[in-house]
């Protein structure tokens, strides 16, 4: 018991699957994007299959959105990435339990979008330009002309 939670653990889609068939009272499942040589995406159906009524949570250190896409929409109900405290896997959940806020019609710029990711790129380097120009690909001048441009907000 963790944090009031039973857990059993598998190693691969096969032990997920023995675990699913043995217990169908799994509630919530944290399931590894990689697990040995396999896609976490195709374990994810499965379980789903077997468990339809289990919350999934796809935790990954390959993230890409694209994956986080076809996570969702093949049933997971969040997406994380490494490394996460349990208070964050937690919150993940909690958050499947709230309702969904609606999307705004009008997408956030590209120009902001990338002001963003600057933005965290440069928070990870502890605001060292030269590391998060390195980092970035770009000259350091060029990064600090774009980190003098804060786009709006759409």
């Amino acid at each position: 018991m963790r944090q009031g939670h039973s857990v059993t653990i598998a190693n691969n889609g096969q032990q997920a699957a023995e675990n699913c068939d043995n217990d169908s009272a799994i509630e919530r499942v944290i399931l590894d994007l990689k697990l040995e040589q396999e896609s976490g995406l195709s374990i994810l159906v499965d379980i789903k299959q077997r468990l339809p009524h289990a919350e999934i949570l796809i935790l990954t250190g390959y993230s890409s959105i694209s994956t986080a896409v076809e996570a969702i929409k093949l049933g997971a109900v969040n997406y994380l990435c490494k490394p996460a405290s349990a208070e964050d896997i937690v919150q993940a959940f909690s958050a499947s339990d709230k309702p969904t806020e609606s999307i705004s019609a009008t997408p956030t710029s590209v120009s902001r979008l990338e002001w963003e990711h600057i933005q965290r790129v440069l928070s990870d380097n502890d605001g060292n330009i030269s590391a998060t120009a390195r980092n970035l690909g770009m000259h350091r001048r060029t990064l600090q002309r774009k980190l003098q441009k804060k786009p709006s907000k759409t």
